[in-house]
């Protein structure tokens, strides 16, 4: 889209972003700040996103308030120890998760095994039935070619994940609109209802404004809500502040 209204856009963001501390320095205190972050004079966001280490901690600081705690497994890797993603699945939802962000095993997807890659989706998919929506990470700046993305999008969408996610923002390539479409066409077409988190790289309201227009044209104007449609976003929220308050983009860093 070439012209939008900021405010418009960042009043339908707030409450789509799973606001984001996944950095190798995360602290106990600083998954605290996030929970205080995360309700703003504004509204408050869809999710606060952390490691799985921080969950309780999440869980504590936002008990009575309407924000989903999420937290990444198999993050960021993607590895093939399927034991291993289900314990940490199986702690983080006893420790209080209400979404599971898994990495895809996508290198084995690559390499002509996507039933593997399959069989561990439906894995965690166990744990996580009735108790906490899984969203599949695909990693699709590295999946690359459209082509396979779509297949990817398929698959985790036929082992009934929630959600498709583009990406862990650890890679040198992460959300794009060209896969976005991708994934966003995927779930319109998976024949049930399910979401889209586009993560990594989106910072600016007007970037914002891309992938919502995306959303809007291939699946509706009514369709983009908090559970159908995510944004993983470590500094997004500042600029959206900022310009719902008016002021220059990084005025409203203390929330």
């Amino acid at each position: 889209m070439t012209t939008f209204d900021a405010k418009t856009v960042a009043a339908r963001a707030l409450p789509l972003i799973d606001l984001t501390d996944l950095g190798e320095t995360a602290t106990a205190e600083g998954a605290r700040q996030l929970c205080a972050r995360a309700t703003t004079p504004h509204g408050h966001v869809a999710a606060v996103c952390l490691w799985p280490q921080f969950v309780s901690v999440a869980h504590e600081a936002l008990a009575g308030h309407a924000v989903k705690i999420a937290t990444v497994v198999n993050f960021p890797g993607g590895g093939e120890d399927t034991a291993s993603v289900e314990i940490e699945t199986a702690q983080a939802i006893a420790d209080g998760a209400d979404e599971i962000d898994l990495v895809m095993p996508y290198r084995a997807f690559l390499a002509g095994r996507p039933g593997f890659a399959e069989s561990q989706i439906v894995r965690v998919r166990r744990l996580c039935e009735g108790r906490a929506a899984l969203k599949v990470i695909l990693e699709t700046g590295e999946i690359a070619d459209p082509a396979k993305i779509r297949a990817a999008a398929d698959l985790a969408l036929a082992a009934k994940a929630d959600f498709v996610k583009t990406s862990t923002g650890k890679v040198a390539v992460n959300a794009t609109p060209e896969a976005a479409a991708i994934l966003l066409e995927a779930v319109r077409d998976c024949g049930r209802p399910a979401g889209f988190k586009a993560a990594g790289g989106i910072r600016s309201v007007a970037e914002a404004a891309v992938y919502l227009d995306l959303a809007d044209r291939i699946l509706g104007p009514g369709w983009v809500s908090p559970a159908t449609f995510r944004f993983g976003a470590s500094s997004l929220l500042g600029e959206v502040l900022a310009t719902l308050d008016g002021t220059p983009a990084g005025a409203a860093s203390g929330y």
